[in-house]
């Protein structure tokens, strides 16, 4: 079996699963940018593409290479990869659903705390030497405890449970929307409550998004769900960044309307330093914490994600069905 990997071959290297597949299969590494012209002249035969969640697997790819069988996102998310084109060249497209979702929950929480804390603003006032101008300051606004939060949840699959998981153990008050609502017994078990999206948006102190990308719900945070936010609320990112509007988040900070955000994601990726968000204004640029989208690049994550799609790569080497298959073949 021969696979073309668009990625890292160090990182796939490191956590290579001991599986014979491996052993058995030519493997050919690009980089996870490369086009298509690059992606021909590597491996036009390959039975398996192993693609880097930012990649970018259009159609005319897929049409040139005929004895591909299977797609396979390294993450979870698969909005680079022309599903539709995919499914009517009757190729599977697979992704790596629930494997990083506790890894994923840590960071939405951990980007919480450092909004709340003034993480990154209260590192460089102790370092600085301004630690108790800090302090007295703090102490005059007031510092919330994530527990005194209504936090919502954009997005309920298997990050977003994680999340309410982890948030029940804080005692926070939970809310959430989905596009289709949960089971009564799943809101139950998780302490959640289902609110329509901008009563979601009104209601909470912190709103954590976790839904896929798709054309229903890239920029779904835009100015008007920003404008139903609370003045002292948050929004916090560790999903995509297509889902986010970023002028109108821009403007929500300069103008006020929202007092931060947490942000794993942006787009486009890589972010660039002239992107909106990342050259606010000297008197609003503590109001934005972001990091390197490294929520869900744990080494544990790693170990189970390729993992997967080694088995599946196995399953599609025996002529079977591989598992987590997102374009409905």
């Amino acid at each position: 079996m021969k696979i073309l990997v668009m990625g890292d071959r160090k990182r796939y290297e490191k956590y290579a699963p001991q599986m014979n597949i491996i052993e058995k299969s030519e493997i050919i590494y690009i980089a996870r940018d490369a086009c298509t012209a690059a992606a021909l002249e590597a491996a036009p035969d390959a039975g398996i593409l192993f693609a880097d969640a930012i990649s970018r697997v259009g159609g005319d790819l897929l049409k040139q290479m005929k004895n591909l069988k299977m797609v396979h996102s390294e993450g979870v998310a698969y909005n680079g990869i022309d599903v539709e084109t995919a499914k009517e060249l009757g190729i599977y497209v697979c992704n790596n659903k629930g494997a990083n979702a506790g890894a994923v929950a840590e960071q939405a929480i951990y980007l919480m705390l450092a909004l709340l804390r003034s993480g990154i603003a209260g590192d460089a006032a102790v370092r600085d030497g301004r630690q108790i101008e800090m302090k007295e300051a703090r102490m005059r606004e007031g510092i919330t405890d994530l527990a005194d939060c209504r936090v919502g949840l954009v997005g309920l699959g298997d990050i977003g449970q994680a999340t309410a998981q982890r948030l029940n153990a804080f005692g926070c008050e939970l809310y959430y929307y989905s596009l289709h609502r949960k089971s009564a017994e799943l809101e139950k078990q998780l302490k959640l409550t289902w609110l329509p999206l901008n009563r979601l948006a009104a209601a909470c102190d912190i709103i954590s998004l976790h839904m896929a990308v798709t054309p229903d719900t890239a920029g779904i945070i835009n100015e008007d769900f920003l404008s139903h936010m609370k003045k002292s609320s948050y929004l916090i990112n560790t999903a995509r960044g297509e889902l986010v509007d970023n002028h109108a988040l821009r403007a929500a900070l300069i103008q006020g309307l929202i007092a931060g955000a947490g942000l794993d994601t942006v787009a486009p990726e890589p972010v660039t330093k002239d992107n909106p968000l990342v050259t606010l204004p000297e008197d609003c640029k503590d109001h934005i914490i972001f990091s390197p989208h490294l929520g869900g690049i744990t080494s544990g994550s790693f170990r189970r994600m390729y993992r997967k799609m080694w088995e599946n790569a196995d399953r599609i080497s025996r002529g079977e069905r591989p598992d987590n298959i997102v374009n409905g073949l």
